[in-house]
């Protein structure tokens, strides 16, 4: 895993990062899709009131909304807009549409100078949320994980999310931004409860320790 000073936030975006990670999730996540038995899309998720099904139906709106720039506000009403007409969609439209968004976003969101990065990561983060919810290994620390977590830096510090100094499989890594007067905290943890604490998902209290901020205050989506 990369190691990200608090310098971090100074150095030139890398415009590939985005599509980088699209390609990523699209190369690991679609092979499990693909084997996994129709009647397990319907398990719920951590994203209220969502199944698999309907996760996955979201991820491919939004990435269809950044290729034909049909962009709206991606508030829960919006979203849930999005997978409701998807709904009576059969199951291999949604995963086609997801597929082609995979691999056309990317370029869109390469080229927006870093307004739409959260994008791709709220679409890494979600493929988390349909592995936990498959049971499947590596949910929110499969591949791409490096990328991920330049772009999720790079958010905090938009969102004046507390400066965090975390202490990740022997790797500190920087993230949020300093506040006048205010220590940075810390924060010790694994890969996957990392990105669940900052994607407000849920965590186990016993898989971190953090000193200096709730949780709460570190949620960027």
């Amino acid at each position: 895993m990369t190691a990200l000073g608090p310098a971090q936030a100074n150095l030139i975006r890398d415009a590939q990062r985005p599509a980088r990670l699209l390609s990523a999730e699209h190369d690991a996540l679609l092979p499990i899709l693909h084997r996994t038995p129709e009647s397990a899309f319907d398990h719920p998720t951590a994203c209220p009131g969502w199944s698999v099904r309907d996760v996955l139906a979201h991820c491919a709106a939004a990435m269809t909304r950044v290729e034909t720039g049909r962009l709206h506000a991606f508030t829960p009403e919006l979203n849930e807009r999005d997978v409701a007409e998807r709904r009576d969609w059969p199951l291999r439209r949604v995963l086609s549409e997801l597929e082609r968004g995979y691999l056309r976003a990317g370029t869109e969101i390469s080229a927006a100078d870093g307004a739409l990065d959260p994008i791709a990561l709220g679409e890494w983060l979600h493929g988390g949320d349909v592995r936990a919810a498959l049971g499947e290994p590596m949910a929110y620390a499969s591949e791409g994980y490096d990328d991920a977590l330049v772009l999720l830096g790079d958010w905090t510090r938009r969102r004046a999310i507390p400066l965090i100094e975390a202490r990740v499989a022997d790797t500190n890594v920087w993230l949020g931004t300093a506040s006048p007067g205010r220590p940075r905290a810390t924060l010790l943890t694994s890969h996957a409860t990392l990105m669940r604490l900052f994607a407000g998902r849920p965590t186990d209290s016993a898989d971190y320790q953090l000193t200096g901020a709730m949780p709460a205050e570190l949620v960027v989506f």
